[in-house]
């Protein structure tokens, strides 16, 4: 059915739910969860931080996924998180997207706009929303 799940991920707890649904669903399914974490080109910080950061969020879902059996593959790219989720979904291959339907919050949220929003809008599979 679906042999590809995808979850975008910025490390809130938010989508750690998204996460664990993504991993959850694989495991039953028998697929694989392809985790991303996109560093937002608007963000303001020193690049090297922002990868290490993302870098450590991808390790996350992979220790989750590890613990349930389920095979994790990890992308980090450097773009914006609410336009380029298409993009990702169509070069990965996915067949579903999890998604988290709150992710960073205050001034980056802003900045952002939102993801899940944008990722429901655009993206050509269907698309798991979880709310809180």
């Amino acid at each position: 059915m679906f042999e590809k799940i995808m979850v975008p991920t910025d490390g809130s707890e938010y989508a750690a739910r998204a996460e664990d649904m993504a991993i959850e669903l694989a495991g039953r399914l028998g697929s694989v969860v392809i985790a991303v974490h996109v560093i937002d080109e608007k963000l303001i910080y020193p690049f090297d931080v922002l990868e290490e950061e993302g870098k450590e969020i991808l390790a996350a879902v992979q220790r989750k996924g590890r613990e349930a059996g389920v095979r994790v593959d990890e992308v980090l790219v450097f773009g914006s998180p609410a336009h380029d989720m298409k993009k990702i979904a169509e070069k990965t291959g996915a067949d579903l997207v999890v998604i988290a339907s709150h992710g960073r919050s205050g001034l980056e949220k802003l900045l952002m706009g939102s993801v899940a929003e944008t990722t429901l809008k655009t993206v050509d599979v269907p698309v798991l929303l979880v709310k809180r």
